[in-house]
């Protein structure tokens, strides 16, 4: 018997006002049990429910207050970067490009302490200093559009692949616009206590979906709005993702309940136009993926440019068109990528890559929206990148280097990935530039992004929140916790193992001591 409340065969009654999570009877079943974030709601049955003689708007025993906490994860360590290149982006929506070629950077626990030309910045006697003569330090990249595994349940794996392989290619901030609510909050918790390796996570957790399906969050007042983004809040969230509400007040009773409770909107109109500049009209605070047309005239540019509502394209994932995502499958060995195969499941890489989808140049939609992006961005319109998980870590470089095919200066790219980016999510007081006394994320590049684009991608350190991991060594923490590379569930195989056999008399043996295979 399905039971819900629509059902009209047996008395159904509501007990709470705002929905939870996991739900559970208590032993003698007089009573239910639910968290909403930390709090933990307790309703007897007999108080709260009408055709037991309760009052079903009653809840004497109140939520309980569970109050764990962990301390922040707090470094200690002091860095000095001399003789780099600091491509800093201060200043950077006035268009000012602020380079200094021969600089130093100094880095006390989770801050930038200092900044400065060479020579003019003290450096510490208790810096371990790196010589970052010939590279070119930039801030570390914010993925406004992320997805990176947060749809999982269960056990939370020790170490997350896909965190090592967002930081290997500089990405140090994720924002994931659709996620398990209770699987995305809890990793970015451990990331905060210094229990996981990772980027910064924040999220919208669980989209406010309005269209049916598996789930939909209904929405036909302002109070449910304020319902539904008060549980968000509750656990975790400073965004929302309102995702196919059809209606336009539904909209807007989205935005006024998030105005009132100090959070962000990211919608999507699942690509369409017609759902999408409604959104622009009613203030969002920003259009996830592109408007699904290109290009754009001045109607829509002249209508945009009056707000302060923000675009995150999606190169990678185009409506409309061929997304920029197989471009880079055509045009590369996506699969042969070094660190892609170093924290990358391979068998999920090889399925992902190998086999190529290809079309001429012409064919990509993609620049064309690009295209769109770059009008968009000259009219005061501010754009972000976002990868979409399409390739972890990989594809947020590929969206700064398919935003300069659009038009995008390397300069402009860049600003799209770091301080745009912190920017949209409120946090670039903080974060998205190199300046003394905002947050120690910044990447150390080999080569210089400002000369060829696909440098962003040439990684030697990620440093976040003050914490310096060495590519080159796989990861490994410098200083600081002293992490060793990680090691992930995959290469604990035996590679060529017969399952079966394994214990034979001629089963292969591995020396730990020698490193060879031999049989006995």
């Amino acid at each position: 018997i399905e039971l819900s409340k629509d059902s009209k065969a047996i008395p159904v009654t509501a007990i709470s006002k705002d929905v939870g999570s996991y739900l559970h009877w208590s032993a003698d079943a007089q009573s239910l049990h639910w968290m909403v974030g930390r709090d933990y709601h307790t309703v007897a049955l007999k108080n709260a429910v009408a055709f037991l003689g309760g009052n079903a708007k009653s809840n004497p025993l109140g939520p309980i207050d569970v109050g764990l906490t962990l301390p922040m994860d707090q470094p200690t360590d002091v860095f000095a970067f001399t003789h780099a290149r600091l491509v800093t982006m201060r200043d950077a929506d006035a268009g000012t490009q602020d380079v200094i070629e021969d600089g130093t950077l100094v880095v006390d626990g989770d801050q930038i302490k200092a900044i400065g030309a060479s020579g003019s910045v003290a450096i510490p006697a208790n810096a371990k200093v790196i010589d970052a003569t010939g590279k070119t330090i930039v801030p570390g990249y914010v993925d406004a559009h992320a997805h990176a595994n947060h749809f999982t349940t269960g056990v939370v794996p020790q170490q997350n692949w896909t965190y090592y392989t967002n930081l290997a290619f500089g990405v140090t901030t994720m924002h994931d616009p659709s996620a398990t609510t209770e699987t995305v909050f809890s990793q970015a918790e451990l990331v905060k206590a210094g229990k996981l390796v990772g980027p910064r996570v924040f999220s919208t957790g669980t989209i406010l979906y309005g269209a049916d399906g598996d789930f939909k969050a209904v929405i036909n007042s302002l109070d449910d709005a304020r319902a539904h983004l008060r549980r968000m809040k509750a656990n975790g969230a400073f965004s929302v993702k309102s995702y196919n509400q059809p209606r336009r007040e539904q909209h807007q009773q989205i935005n006024q309940a998030a105005h009132e409770l100090g959070m962000l909107v990211v919608e999507e109109g699942g690509s369409t136009f017609n759902h999408n500049i409604p959104m622009i009209l009613d203030g969002a605070t920003s259009i996830e993926h592109n408007i699904p047309v290109a290009p754009l005239y001045d109607d829509v540019i002249n209508l945009w440019k009056q707000t302060d509502v923000r675009n995150t394209p999606t190169l990678v994932v185009t409506f409309g068109g061929l997304s920029g995502e197989y471009w880079w499958y055509a045009h590369d060995q996506v699969w042969e990528d070094k660190k892609l195969n170093r924290f990358y499941p391979r068998e999920a890489l090889d399925a992902r890559a190998i086999r190529r989808q290809a079309a001429p140049d012409w064919d990509y939609y993609h620049v064309e929206v690009a295209k769109a992006a770059k009008k968009l961005r000259d009219a005061g319109v501010k754009i972000q990148t976002g990868g979409h998980g399409q390739m972890q870590g990989l594809s947020l470089n590929w969206e700064i280097w398919l935003l300069t095919q659009g038009g995008f200066s390397n300069f402009e790219a860049l600003r799209a990935a770091t301080i745009d980016g912190a920017d949209l999510l409120g946090l670039s007081k903080q974060l998205g530039s190199l300046e003394a006394g905002k947050r120690a994320d910044f990447v150390v590049l080999n080569s210089n992004p400002l000369e060829t684009i696909r440098s962003t991608a040439d990684t030697r350190y990620v440093s976040v929140n003050g914490r310096l991991f060495d590519v080159d060594a796989d990861m490994a923490e410098v200083g600081g916790l002293n992490r060793k590379a990680p090691e992930f569930y995959w290469q604990l195989h035996q590679p060529g193992q017969n399952f079966g056999i394994e214990y034979g008399p001629t089963a292969p043996c591995h020396c730990p001591k020698s490193g060879t295979v031999h049989a006995h």
